[in-house]
């Protein structure tokens, strides 16, 4: 086994998230740039969220404007029509962002999505916004996920 390798699954068995990066589309960001997304957990593609279950959202991004404030808005996709998909926490600032968020600086933006078991078993898009004071996404994002029971 190479050290690398050893090294990292001696931290998956401590304990820490093995996140991989999602495959995600950017649906209109208009004030920032997505670099990376991440789910935990998500040990495959599409991510299997267990009904009953929470997860992690961890979107790295950069913002162009200065905006005060930052609001998250969260839908499942089912057949083309967007459901309200809810979310703990909407306010960025109070998850993982110091606001007011700065241009040009890289932001690690990190939420629960937390996955109710009245939910069906079924596969559908996430549609994850960020918006700015003045309601432009400073990213939006889509993946895909699979409820399952």
């Amino acid at each position: 086994m190479h050290v690398q390798t050893g090294f990292i699954v001696l931290l998956c068995l401590m304990g820490f998230t093995c996140a991989e990066p999602v495959k995600f589309k950017d649906c209109g960001s208009a004030t920032g740039k997505v670099t990376i997304v991440d789910i935990s957990p998500c040990p495959v593609q599409p991510c299997q969220l267990k009904k009953g279950g929470s997860y992690t959202v961890n979107v790295t991004f950069t913002s162009d404007e200065l905006s005060q404030t930052s609001t998250a808005v969260v839908h499942g996709v089912i057949a083309g029509v967007p459901v309200p998909f809810p979310i703990p926490n909407q306010d960025g600032c109070k998850s993982g962002i110091q606001c007011p968020i700065q241009p040009q600086q890289t932001y690690h933006y990190i939420n629960a999505l937390p996955v109710k078991t009245e939910y069906p078993a079924i596969k559908l898009v996430v549609e994850w916004e960020l918006r700015d004071d003045n309601k432009k996404d400073l990213f939006c994002i889509r993946f895909p996920v699979q409820i399952v029971s």
